[in-house]
This record gives structure tokens, C-alpha cells and sequence, in this order.
């Protein structure tokens, strides 16, 4: 028996901000969703167009307020190919929350708080 990595999930306040942010920040499209017959939630799935993974946005109806990350001592990675074009491109968003040079990475913030680290190429 062996696992696979399928999608990992990110709980939204503001679906539409962050359906926007996930596509002007890092080329994230939606690739399926799923709606509750009720109405309560939406799960919105989105790819890269490259490999399989994908992010799962999650938004709840009846949520009232933000979400309280804590410590955020958890991450997403995206490797990119110009490390120079995409920070100069999330320089300009103003999503860059955190830099690391002496380790060649920089962290993005969401519109929810979550982080997502911004890798160089494999050398």
C-alpha cells in the first residue's frame, strides 16, 4: 500500500478575495468545487496546471469572523522558476510578510493569514 499527496485545505473567510489573491499571486485556477445542497459551505479546488496537488479553499456560510491561526507555525511551498520576477511581483501586492535572504526564500501572506513560502529553482 503506498499514500499519495492529493490537496491540502485552507479554511476562507472571503472566498472571492481569496479565489483573486491565489490567482493574481501565484496562478492558481479552480478545478472543481463543490457546493452543499443547503447551502453551507463551498469547497473550491485549485491547481496549477502542472502537477496534480491542489488547494482547497473551504468557506462556511455561517462563519461570523475571521479565523484565529494561532502561532502559524504551519506553511504551504510553491517553488518558482524567477525567484526575481515573483518577489518583485508580490513586492508590488504587498503580500510579502516575511524574508529570509540568507536562505534565498520569502513568505507570503493571504488574505486570511495563512503563509506561503516562495522557493527558488532546484539547482
Amino acid at each position: 500500500m503506498r499514500y499519495t499527496f492529493d490537496h491540502f485545505n485552507f479554511n476562507v473567510f472571503d472566498l472571492e478575495r481569496s479565489l483573486k489573491f491565489y490567482d493574481e499571486a501565484l496562478g492558481l485556477k479552480p478545478v472543481r468545487e463543490k457546493n452543499a445542497a443547503d447551502g453551507s459551505f463551498k469547497l473550491v479546488f485549485l491547481g496549477d496546471g502542472v502537477t496534480d496537488f491542489q488547494l482547497e479553499l473551504t468557506w462556511l456560510r455561517d462563519r461570523t469572523e475571521p479565523y484565529d491561526l494561532g502561532e502559524q507555525e504551519y506553511h504551504l511551498a510553491f517553488r518558482t522558476d524567477d525567484m526575481e520576477a515573483a518577489h518583485a511581483k508580490h513586492e508590488a501586492m504587498g503580500c510579502i510578510c516575511f524574508e529570509n535572504p540568507s536562505m534565498g526564500i520569502y513568505f507570503l501572506e493571504d488574505p486570511d493569514g495563512y503563509w506561503i513560502e516562495i522557493i527558488p529553482p532546484r539547482k
